[in-house]
């Protein structure tokens, strides 16, 4: 990581909300985009990070945690984008250009996991991409 400061618990409680925004985008979270996710916390959120919850588990696994719980609301994917970004920008800090591109192709493989993406999808990832411009890292 180029940043000393290591993302704490809730930085994957967010990614989590923003994951399930992109997978909610159309109202409706499909099982290919849950296994999306799934599979990139093993493949590459697992690798890339080694931070541990309390519980001595995988922070990656928080992601997968907070989108099922979203899912089980239902709540409102735009609403979960919102508190995203409001999180990536008082947090900016967090946000280096590896984990950027991280969150973006992690967000991209959701989109694209169940017939490419649709018009909903596709705002919501430029809209992560256009924040992502807009914050900088302190």
């Amino acid at each position: 990581m180029t940043n000393t400061e290591k993302p704490d618990i809730i930085f994957y409680q967010s990614l989590g909300e923003l994951f399930y925004a992109v997978a909610a985008a159309d109202r409706t979270v499909k099982p290919e985009e849950y296994d999306a996710l799934l599979k990139m916390v093993m493949d590459e959120w697992k690798v890339y990070e080694d931070v541990k919850d309390y519980y001595d588990e995988s922070v990656g696994y928080q992601m997968e945690f907070v989108f099922n719980w979203f899912d089980y609301e239902h709540m409102d994917a735009y609403d979960c984008f919102k508190n995203f970004s409001a999180y990536a920008k008082s947090h900016a800090n967090l946000f280096t250009t590896e984990k950027k591109q991280l969150i973006l192709k992690t967000a991209y493989k959701i989109a694209n996991a169940f017939s490419g993406k649709n018009k909903s999808e596709l705002i919501i990832l430029k809209k992560l991409e256009l924040l992502f411009k807009n914050i900088t890292q302190v």
